[in-house]
């Protein structure tokens, strides 16, 4: 019956959020004002609540306001900055108790709460809420400056710092000042001499922490240490299996805000937006090409400067970046150590699994804008623009003929030279070009 009287009073939301259980007791010693927070049955019997909808008691610092006088009381705690409960594991204080409450699932590793979309485990209701508009699309804060949208009210308050140029955080070597902590955290590290790094021994990738580094030597090792219980796959990332489930449900939970498109993927998601954006703000001044961040920027820039210090001891070719060195030298070890984890194929290129994985979602993030044709790979759309504009830069010195594409030239030599390096495995036929060869090959397998 008591149960059912405090049911009666607060409803479902705010007991969840107060804890009435009696395990609790002990942490609350010595902290005689949460009387005030928590009266008793008799009190709460005698205390006349407003009606819904009405908010009677007002904050006087920031003018918020309540139903309750209890929820007044636990508000004003974030402005006195009084933290009254304790984590008895770390020590960490809180001003509310069910924020502590969330917090011991850090240490227990429970999360209790399970998006029924995508199968994503949290520790508080709050943040499943706040996951799921990845899903809906929605943004219910909305900055009053720029009118820009957010799915989290903390999202909104760091977004607000770049109109009210807040850098409340300061670095004290430099006196450099950050609008967030962990922006401060990241630039620290430049001055610091002790820089941890650590670093694959297959191929020398280099991680920010060890869980990234155990992580990445999945890939070279082929370890997959989650299964599917319904079709028994195995994956190295609990992520692409909870993806691969909505393989078997149909389920696309990823939604497009701008065109309503759906994806069973949140990668797939992710390259479709870009098709929507024209932001590419990173300008080079050289070939007049515009890039979307700047490390695509740099690399290009390379391609402009005849400096290639970086030369390949095997076939003497020259590389103006090393790593480009390092990716090219697969060629010759024929190492492929990047991994696909849905059909296992793998690859010399880190660009080129991720390239491969866009046939698995179905996803062409590169749209022609004269003719909406889109394209898996930023370089299929390039050279696409040439049927538009007519340009042939590849020119035969035999007989004249231009091309628009490099490999179309090559094909056509073969046509002045007789060589013919695809074989075909069944019947022994040769031919100039892998597309020719590829259309042969349907005869066989009518047979």
């Amino acid at each position: 019956m008591e149960d059912e009287s405090k049911s009666q009073l607060f409803g479902k939301t705010q007991l969840e959020n107060i804890d009435f259980s009696h395990e609790k007791q002990g942490e609350m010693e010595n902290k005689s004002h949460s009387k005030d927070i928590f009266a008793t049955k008799n009190n709460l019997k005698e205390k006349k609540f407003p009606h819904s909808g009405s908010k009677s008691y007002q904050c006087k610092e920031c003018g918020r306001n309540f139903t309750r006088n209890s929820s007044l009381y636990r508000h004003q705690l974030i402005h006195t900055g009084e933290k009254p409960y304790h984590c008895d594991i770390c020590g960490r204080m809180f001003s509310q108790e069910n924020s502590l409450h969330r917090h011991k699932y850090i240490h227990t590793g429970k999360k209790p709460y399970q998006c029924d979309i995508c199968g994503k485990r949290y520790n508080g209701n709050s943040d499943l809420s706040w996951h799921k508009r990845t899903h809906t699309g929605e943004k219910p804060y909305c900055c009053d400056v720029c009118g820009k949208r957010f799915t989290g009210n903390s999202d909104l308050s760091r977004h607000k710092r770049i109109h009210m140029r807040e850098r409340s955080h300061q670095c004290e070597i430099c006196d450099k000042t950050f609008s967030t902590s962990s922006h401060l955290y990241r630039h620290i590290r430049i001055h610091s001499e002790d820089k941890p790094s650590y670093q694959c021994n297959i191929c020398g990738q280099t991680f920010s922490t060890s869980a990234n580094l155990s992580r990445h030597i999945r890939i070279h090792t082929g370890e997959k240490p989650y299964q599917c219980d319904i079709c028994g796959k195995e994956f190295s990332r609990k992520y692409v299996l909870f993806s691969h489930k909505n393989s078997h449900s149909q389920v696309k939970p990823y939604h497009c805000n701008i065109c309503g498109k759906m994806f069973s993927y949140s990668t797939g998601l992710n390259s479709h937006k870009q098709t929507h954006t024209e932001d590419t703000p990173h300008h080079c001044d050289i070939s007049d090409e515009n890039f979307s961040d700047s490390i695509s920027l740099s690399s290009h820039k390379h391609t402009h400067t005849e400096e290639k210090l970086y030369c390949c001891d095997v076939c003497g070719k020259s590389f103006s970046v090393n790593s480009n060195l390092c990716s090219h030298k697969r060629i010759h070890t024929g190492e492929k150590p990047y991994h696909c984890d849905i059909c296992n194929k793998t690859f010399s290129r880190s660009n080129s699994l991720s390239i491969h994985k866009r046939f698995h979602t179905g996803e062409k993030p590169y749209r022609c804008n004269i003719c909406g044709k889109s394209f898996f790979a930023a370089s299929g759309l390039y050279f696409h623009k040439r049927t538009h504009t007519g340009e042939k830069p590849y020119h035969c010195e035999i007989c004249g003929k231009t091309f628009s594409m490099s490999f179309s030239l090559s094909n056509h030599k073969r046509t002045h030279t007789g060589e013919k390096p695809y074989h075909c495995g069944d019947c022994g036929k040769t031919f100039t070009c892998n597309s020719s060869l590829y259309r042969h090959k349907r005869i066989h397998r009518k047979d």
